[in-house]
């Protein structure tokens, strides 16, 4: 979900209320998003990552955007205009994935909304969207949203715990969040970090929480974390690798305003009422590749040997004809061999498919797999207390 489309080169970066810290701890720093942002600590990129799989890392993500959303008579109604995702059946303390979609079916943007329930005697709707779609989100929702309030949330801090130790790091932290389950919500108004959201979610596709307290709070609330000697910091470079291991996708890479929810294979997010009853921009043409299929899907592909198909890297079927392009690609940590992420013919989507990627004037030998590459390890079995 997250975003790299950079910046023009003479606009001045924005720091996150951690940007202190980072540079305390040996980060190298990068544009991103908008954003001065860690790519990676010295420790670097593939012990970031193997660390986040084995324990716990910290990430931060107060790039992104938070906003709250009420309207005085629906709120998830009001919502459920700009998105195909079922937002009425979300119960308070739930969360769901979902996408801004344009009258096209283009993907404006992917987030997520939770219901937060009533709060000072209306209903509201919490969700985080892409860093550098912000101001385009929170322009489209304000057009398309009449009489709503909507309410960006520029002074709160976010902070990622992803890994298999996640949940005991932030149990000492905030009881009881441990037996949260996986895409649910909380907030807790009396902690030593003063009221904060909790949600059991995350972008590396292990279990894990974001944070959301106040951005003053955000650094005593990370050092306070990596005196766990289970979570270390972890930077763009190691989340990039983890969400691709995921098969999870990048805004502005993997999906975009010509991409629609079914071509990215996303088609899961889109409840069985929203595909009766439509009523979501772009609904003719997801419903209808929904009936009918996609011209092309996001698939992914493992190349033989050693060379990594790269973003742009053009994809071809057997008789040489093109048949799609790599949409993100990398060098699996985990997996110990490259792979990638990008849209084929449908037609050639099938699992187990021969592709072959032009790299470097060499046609290099691959087939589609299914994804994700490494398995979710989300807490899909945690005791329910929310």
């Amino acid at each position: 979900m997250s975003d790299a489309q950079q910046p023009p080169a003479d606009t001045q970066l924005k720091r996150t209320p951690l940007h202190g810290l980072h540079v305390e701890l040996g980060a190298k720093m990068v544009p991103f998003s908008g954003y001065e942002m860690p790519l990676n600590y010295p420790t670097g990129i593939i012990a970031e990552h193997k660390h986040t799989r084995s324990q716990a890392s910290l990430f931060d993500v107060s790039h992104m955007g938070q906003a709250l959303l009420s309207h005085g008579s629906d709120v998830s109604a009001v919502m459920e205009r700009l998105v195909p995702g079922d937002i009425s059946g979300l119960k308070p303390g739930r969360m769901r994935y979902t996408q801004l979609t344009n009258a096209d079916g283009g993907i404006i943007d992917d987030l997520m909304v939770s219901k937060v329930g009533e709060m000072d005697g209306r209903d509201w709707l919490y969700f985080v969207i892409n860093a550098a779609r912000k101001e385009v989100d929170l322009s489209h929702i304000a057009t398309h949203t009449e009489d709503a309030r909507l309410e960006p949330l520029e002074s709160q801090a976010l902070i990622a715990v992803q890994g298999p130790a996640a949940a005991q790091a932030l149990s000492k932290h905030f009881p009881g969040c441990e037996a949260m389950r996986f895409m649910s919500f909380r907030a807790v108004a009396t902690t030593p970090y003063g009221k904060v959201w909790i949600s059991r979610s995350g972008y590396t596709g292990e279990d894990g929480f974001e944070v959301s307290l106040a951005a003053d709070q955000a650094e005593a609330f990370a050092r306070a974390l990596l005196e766990d000697e289970t979570v270390k910091p972890a930077g763009l470079g190691a989340r990039d690798t983890l969400r691709l291991e995921a098969g999870l996708c990048l805004y502005g890479h993997d999906i975009d305003e010509t991409t629609s929810p079914v071509e990215a294979d996303l088609a899961w997010s889109i409840g069985k009422r929203r595909r009766v009853e439509g009523g979501f921009p772009g609904a003719d043409r997801i419903l209808g590749e929904l009936r009918d299929g996609p011209s092309r899907l996001r698939v992914g592909m493992t190349p033989q040997g050693r060379a990594t198909p790269r973003e742009g890297t053009e994809i071809f079927d057997a008789e040489g004809e093109r048949i799609g392009v790599v949409t993100s690609g990398a060098f699996s940590p985990t997996l110990g061999h490259p792979i990638a992420m990008g849209y084929v013919a449908a037609d050639e989507a099938t699992t187990g498919t021969p592709v072959t990627f032009q790299i470097r004037g060499k046609a290099n030998p691959g087939q589609v797999v299914d994804l994700p590459f490494v398995a979710h390890r989300y807490a899909t079995k945690a005791k329910a207390t929310s």
